[in-house]
């Protein structure tokens, strides 16, 4: 606006400003981009220019003022463009819907993160009620939180819609894709919108298509192809499946293509090199399969083919691409040697191909007029041989990613110093491979970002590190380090360093261990599994990941921690820390996900934990000497997923509230002297989301009735796709455990949470074994022995089809081994030892594949492995035996003997009342073979008669 001087004519000299030659009215302004600031009001003068028929005020700065209402007083405008202005609160809809002219009104990009423009609900269709000729209309960004109207179809004029990030929801009407002169439509990032193709018409004017990010579904349909003015079309992250049909590579005037993150499968025909005009195309993480026929792009810029199930190899006449400049084929199962002229295109910037199946020598020894490659990542593959020299001619690159390859040979780091622009290297996990010249700091001119060392056998800390003041990423993790951290590292990236990762080395200690890390910059600092000895420092307050674990640190944690107040994980397991746990840790209210304090020496009573506003998820004091009870302000972890309080002193009744947990999957209170019932009538619910429960050597008591394991939904479940493959934990955070399965104790390092686990061993429980223990299919592990269980095995244990461990052993059941036992194909450990279990041996199956060991101590058993065979009497236990029922336990001889010494009378009174109230004592001294157990009243009445001819025996 310097041009607008005071006297001058304003139509002839006042850029931004039009009139009308016969009137001289101001019919145009045009302010974008002006640095205007400051609010706008209503009584400007602005709204006095009543002939105003286009204004443009886009970006400028109008301070999150609200929009003046006396824009309705405008109405003869046609164009309006009020984006990207800092707007705030609600349109007047009242004021801006008098605008029967416009034909262009543009309201985005309007306010910031915290507050938006807005419409209130039901007014999007009284905003354009009145606009019948309305051809562009762009609200991005406008919070709207409504369906779209079907009047909006009634548009006839409409050319371009525009709704990106608006909250739309519900179902989008089909018939707008029918407007006869609808040239661009985005409804982008409405997370809500669901909808489906219409059959289009021929003739449509369409020439971009953006649905990305809502919830568009179903199949492409084949009329698509009557789309020929179509330039840009992008469907990523939606829910479209099937696959993409042929006419979509007819349509020749396509620029822009992307179909990512869908469920598209099928394979990439060879007409897509009908698309001669495509520059961009991008189709990751959908299901496609087959070759990839590459080479036909001639024109393309941008090619990212990601997270598919592409084969085969690249082709050398891949050379042709020469306006390629982005190639991304990661995560494929690509196979062959990477061509060497890959590394000749003229315009390629970025390549990946990443985690394939690659092999041979990286090939380019003898290229020349190499491609002026930024970021080349050629990690998760499986190169051989040395790192060429000749990757130093990349003198353009930043960022070189080898990671997991089988690199071997000595590798040269001064020739990095060749590559000035180089911020980023890794040559991780590439066992074979020996870093030289790591000790030396003059031939280096780099200012590093990121270095990533990990597996690379170094054996001491690299000198050169000395000189790196801008470091923000450092991995050294996994090598053979054993000298003590040195001072100097100390200093090097003490403003920029934010990832540290020395874990997995010899690392004893420090040359000169501080109080508190000096690093101010630091986010995730990883330690664990090395030898530190000493106290425990303190990381640097603006840690958010701290893992020391697997050391041998001693003392007492410092209250310090408790300063960190945006710490996320806190892992200070396997140490020989020992005091009480600092109360203030169990305080962190929005920001601790992780506290592991497994497997110290750790005293006292367990911290109150979880103040308000919590998010903690995994909570682990296991392996400690705590007591007391569990505070019950742990009602208030309602985000836990994992709780481990295993092997400690802590006496307390079962914790109901955990019920209340809703992610809930693993809980651990074994080796405790929790007592008590673990089941209540009104306070006992189930458990919906858990994956193991492990409430092994206590004093739990009581009986469980028959539907207690009912709404133990997650177990319950018999089916999970591929997406369900994940780790317990999830996350950064992998959590391990300890749990007995096939009779030993397994350390599980990471556990998919399809593994599930029920170990109620080494109680006192009693009772029948609940029949709705066989609604939970999913089981693998289920340990219910030495307790007091007793009745018959529940036949449903038959429906457990993916149990791959049982341990009935030490109890009291009786009666047979169900035949439903045939049906547990993956069961590898049995043991049913040591009950009153009759009848023989089912042989179908993997039940008939188990040793003696398996069914020993049940007198009544028969048939293979063991010895005896069915059909001949059964042997009675020794005396020295445990009998099925220990009423009989401490009686011998020695009571027939009181009859001989008292008596014929006495004797017989004793008789009578040994042999009414024990008569399995009867059977054992006079050599008789016990009644076998029946049910109801066929067992009693067998039973009494055996007792009625003993008894008249004398």
């Amino acid at each position: 606006m310097k041009s607008w001087k005071a006297g001058g004519d304003c139509c002839s000299s006042w850029d931004g400003v039009s009139c009308e030659r016969a009137t001289g009215y101001v019919i145009s302004l045009d302010l974008s981009q002006s640095l205007l600031h400051g609010s706008l009001r209503s009584n400007s003068s602005l709204f006095s220019l009543l002939h105003l028929r286009k204004l443009n005020l886009a970006f400028n700065n109008f301070n999150s003022c609200p929009i003046p209402s006396k824009f309705g007083q405008l109405s003869r405008l046609t164009h309006l463009n009020l984006s990207n202005l800092m707007f705030h609160g609600h349109i007047p809809i009242s004021q801006i819907s008098r605008l029967r002219n416009l034909v262009s009104l543009d309201l985005s990009f309007n306010g910031d993160y915290v507050s938006n423009l807005y419409v209130r609900r039901g007014e999007l269709g009284r905003l354009i009620q009145n606009m019948t000729n309305l051809r562009q209309l762009h609200l991005d960004w406008v919070q709207i939180h409504s369906p779209v109207p079907i009047h909006f179809a009634n548009l006839s004029s409409l050319t371009h819609l525009s709704f990106l990030q608006c909250n739309l929801h519900g179902e989008f009407p089909n018939d707008i894709f029918y407007l006869p002169n609808l040239q661009f439509i985005r409804l982008s990032q409405n997370h809500n919108l669901s909808g489906s193709f219409p059959e289009f018409r021929s003739g449509s004017m369409l020439k971009l298509l953006d649905l990305s990010s809502t919830k568009f579904s179903g199949k492409v349909p084949n009329s698509i192809g009557n789309l020929k003015s179509l330039n840009i079309l992008i469907l990523s992250y939606c829910s479209f499946s099937g696959i993409i049909p042929s006419s979509v590579w007819n349509l020749t005037g396509i620029k822009h293509l992307e179909f990512n993150s869908n469920g598209f499968s099928g394979q990439i025909p060879y007409s897509l090199g009908n698309l001669t005009h495509l520059e961009y195309l991008s189709v990751s993480s959908n299901s496609f399969s087959g070759k990839l026929p590459i080479s036909l792009l001639h024109q393309v810029k941008y090619i990212d083919f990601r997270d598919n199930d592409l084969t085969g190899s690249i082709p050398s006449i891949i050379s042709n691409l020469t306006f390629l400049e982005w190639l991304d084929l990661s995560n494929n199962s690509f196979t062959g040697v990477i061509p060497g002229s890959l590394f000749k295109l003229p315009s390629l910037t970025y390549l990946s191909l990443e985690n394939n199946q690659f092999t041979g020598y990286l090939n380019i020894q003898n290229v020349s007029n190499l491609s002026p490659l930024e970021l080349l990542i050629l990690s998760g593959n499986k190169l051989i041989g040395h790192i060429p020299c000749s990757v130093s001619k990349f003198t353009m690159l930043f960022y070189l990613n080898l990671d997991s390859n089988d690199l071997s040979g000595k590798v040269d780091f001064s020739i990095f110093s060749e590559m000035s622009s180089l911020f980023y290297l890794d040559l991780s996990n590439n066992r074979g491979l020996f870093i030289s010249n790591l000790t030396t700091t003059s031939m280096l001119s780099n200012q590093f970002h990121g270095i990533y060392l990990s597996s690379c056998n170094i054996r001491e800390f690299p000198i050169f590190l000395k000189t790196q003041g801008e470091l923000e990423e450092l991995d050294l993790s996994n090598n053979n380090i054993s000298d003590p951290i040195p001072k100097w590292l100390l200093n090097v990236g003490i403003e920029t360093l934010h990832n540290l990762n020395l874990s997995h080395n010899f690392i004893g200690g420090w040359e000169k261990a501080p109080l508190i890390l000096p690093w101010k910059a630091m986010y995730t600092l990883d330690l664990h599994s090395n030898m530190l000895h000493g106290s425990l420092v303190v990381p640097p307050m603006s840690t958010t990941y701290f893992s020391i674990s697997e050391n041998s640190l001693v003392g007492r944690i410092d209250p310090l921690f408790c300063k960190l107040r945006d710490l996320r994980y806190l892992d200070l397991s396997s140490n020989n820390l020992s005091g009480v746990i600092p109360q203030c840790l169990g305080n962190f209210s929005s920001s601790l996900l992780v506290l592991n304090l497994r497997g110290n020496n750790l005293n006292g009573n367990m911290p109150r934990t979880c103040g308000d506003r919590n998010q903690l998820q995994t909570l682990d004091f296991s392996y400690n000497n705590l007591h007391g009870k569990i505070p019950k302000s742990l009602i208030k972890c309602k985000e836990l997923q994992i709780l481990n309080l295993g092997h400690n002193q802590m006496t307390d009744t079962f914790p109901f509230m955990v019920q209340s947990f809703s992610k809930l999957q693993v809980l651990i209170l074994a080796s405790n002297k929790f007592y008590g019932p673990i089941w209540h009538p009104h306070r006992f619910f189930g458990f919906v989301n858990l994956n193991i429960i492990d409430l092994s050597f206590n004093d739990f008591t009581g009986s469980l009735p028959s539907h207690y394991f009912r709404n133990w939904t997650s177990m319950e479940e018999t089916s999970y796709n591929k997406s369900q493959l994940k780790y317990i934990g999830g996350g950064s955070y992998s959590y391990s455990v300890t749990v007995v399965n096939k009779g030993q104790k397994l350390l599980y390092i990471r556990i998919f949470t399809f593994f599930m686990c029920i170990d109620f061993s080494n109680n006192k429980f009693h009772g029948e074994i609940p029949r709705t223990i066989g609604d939970l299919q999913t089981l693998v592990v289920l340990n219910l022995s030495s307790n007091n269980f007793t009745g018959p095995i529940p036949p449903s244990l038959g429906n457990l089809i993916k149990l791959e461990s049982l341990d009935l052993s030490k109890n009291k059941l009786f009666g047979q081994i169900p035949q439903q036992f045939t049906r547990l194909t993956f069961l590898e450990y049995l043991n049913l030892s040591d009950n009153e279990l009759v009848g023989s041996i089912p042989q179908a199956g993997q039940i008939g594949i188990f040793e003696n060991s398996s069914f020993e101590g049940n007198w009544g058993l028969c048939g293979p492995p063991l010895s005896k065979k069915c059909g001949t009497s059964p042997l009675p236990p020794h005396d020295n035996e445990k009998s099925g029922d220990s009423i009989l336990s401490g009686f011998g001889w020695e009571a027939v003997a009181i009859g001989y010494g008292c008596g014929l009378i006495i004797g017989l009174m004793l008789g009578y009342i040994i042999t009414s109230r024990s008569p399995y004592l009867v059977f054992k001294i006079f050599h008789v073979t016990p009644p076998r157990r029946l049910g109801g009243v066929n067992r009693w009445k067998r039973f009494k008669l055996k007792q009625k001819n003993l008894d008249s025996c004398g």
